[in-house]
């Protein structure tokens, strides 16, 4: 609890951080900056958040309970980092004259990356396969009818 408590207070103090240094910028448009926090806002509640809930429904449907948290986790942080690597991907910003704007393969390297995400993932899984089948085996000189 002391965690949680300790995160929302440094959340609560980076966000007046935050105002305090935009109130005090002489060249804040603050209507532009507030049409863009509704923007966000909006855009939040009305495409991610249901996305993200529509994946864990489907997540609830196809993984066992076992492997879900690691999953799930793995699932929003692919999505996050794909969020944030499509306009790179797409080549928004990306200039015919200029050809040292955006050079890498933003493709290629986002799949590599979502492998990567899929391949952290696996030990976690397999973590509970192990477990599993630790507790399956019957304990030598133990209640096992087998044994009888």
């Amino acid at each position: 609890m002391r965690i949680r408590a300790a995160l929302i207070a440094a959340g609560i103090l980076t966000m007046l951080y935050a105002v305090v240094g935009g109130l005090a910028d002489p060249g804040l448009e603050r209507v532009g900056v507030l049409i863009f926090l509704v923007a966000v806002l909006a855009a939040h509640d009305a495409v991610w958040m249901p996305a993200v809930l529509a994946a864990g429904a489907l997540l609830t449907r196809l993984v066992p309970r076992r492997h879900r948290p690691a999953v799930r986790v793995a699932a929003i942080v692919a999505a996050s980092v794909t969020v944030v690597a499509l306009p790179l991907v797409l080549g928004f910003g990306r200039s015919a004259d200029n050809p040292s704007a955006l050079p890498s393969a933003y493709g290629r390297n986002l799949v590599f990356v979502l492998l990567v995400i899929a391949a952290a993932t696996l030990p976690a899984i397999g973590r509970g396969k192990i477990r599993r089948k630790k507790s399956e085996r019957p304990h030598e000189g133990g209640d096992d009818p087998a044994d009888r």
